[in-house]
């Protein structure tokens, strides 16, 4: 008989064994090895004779392009941000020095006039030479009196840079006034247009005496004590005499831009400009003076109680 149908349901099923290959071991490392060196050299023989793959290069480098852009960029932006700010800086610096340097080669040129009509008038008689530089300091303004009676400015040197009291002070153009008063970083200086202030002044064409007398308008200055008759005419350069001391002979003050006279006067009106700029003062020197004329100075000062060089009662 045969076996019941319940045992033939729980024999577990027969597994079927794989097939196995009739290769079971690839070429060796160094066949591959070989193979792919023999195909490199074709690749390169025929890519350096028919440049069979510069559409690959081109395409790689195209690919690789916006990477390397990318990479080098951070860099590159370093370096112009670097050229730019010492470019910046050089320039700066260069361009305070080239203006620092006009402002002295203009106050050592606006002698020139003046000492070109003094040299031909005395030449013959004293037959000396006539210094044209003047040791001076460069100082910048850094504030302004707004009082309307007083014309004060700051500057921003002071006794530690050797300024003192009574040094004259001028800018490119002339004259502008004179310390007032100087502490240990910074110094007032006083304009010539100040009403308090006067400077000894003479007609650069004729060697006419006065003094300029300021009158509180920084355009304008006042000429005294020249009569109806004196030799004096719109246009008249007005230079410093030397007089009293405190100012060096020579500095331009201004020019003459009125003449009037009254028949009932004893002393023409006279209206000068000054020839410094000062309403546009941004930089200013201050003439230096040996100890001993300073000392002097103050000597001739302390005796006759007055300071008749610098300033009017």
């Amino acid at each position: 008989m045969g076996r019941p149908v319940a045992d033939r349901r729980r024999r577990p099923p027969r597994r079927r064994r794989p097939i196995k290959p009739l290769f079971t071991q690839g070429p060796s490392i160094t066949a591959r090895l070989v193979l792919l060196g023999l195909l490199s050299v074709v690749l390169m023989t025929l890519d350096h004779r028919q440049n069979l793959l510069e559409p690959v290069r081109h395409t790689l480098s195209a690919v690789v392009h916006p990477v390397r852009v990318a990479a080098s960029l951070p860099l590159e932006l370093t370096g112009l941000a670097s050229t730019q700010l010492t470019s910046r800086r050089d320039l700066i610096e260069e361009n305070a020095r080239l203006r620092n340097q006009q402002l002295l080669y203009e106050a050592r040129l606006q002698r020139l006039d003046a000492l070109e009509v003094e040299n031909i008038r005395l030449r013959d008689l004293l037959d000396s030479a006539y210094e044209l530089e003047e040791p001076v300091l460069i100082a910048e303004l850094v504030a302004v009196d707004l009082d309307p009676y007083t014309h004060l400015i700051q500057i921003d040197k002071g006794t530690g840079d050797g300024v003192y009291a009574g040094q004259p002070v001028i800018d490119a153009n002339g004259i502008i006034g004179q310390v007032d008063e100087a502490g240990p970083f910074s110094a007032t200086v006083r304009l010539i247009s100040d009403p308090s202030h006067a400077i000894p002044v003479q007609v650069n064409r004729n060697g006419l005496r006065s003094v300029a007398v300021g009158n509180g308008n920084l355009h304008t200055l006042d000429l005294t004590s020249l009569p109806n008759n004196a030799d004096i005419r719109p246009g008249d350069l007005l230079v410093t005499s030397g007089l009293g001391g405190r100012f060096p002979a020579g500095y331009p003050v201004g020019r003459v831009s009125a003449v009037d006279t009254d028949p009932g006067e004893a002393f023409a009106d006279i209206t000068v400009e000054p020839s410094g700029a000062l309403n546009r003062i941004q930089e200013v020197l201050l003439i230096r003076r040996e100890q001993g004329e300073r000392a002097a100075l103050a000597a001739d000062e302390g005796q006759s109680g007055t300071d008749d060089a610098g300033a009017r009662p």
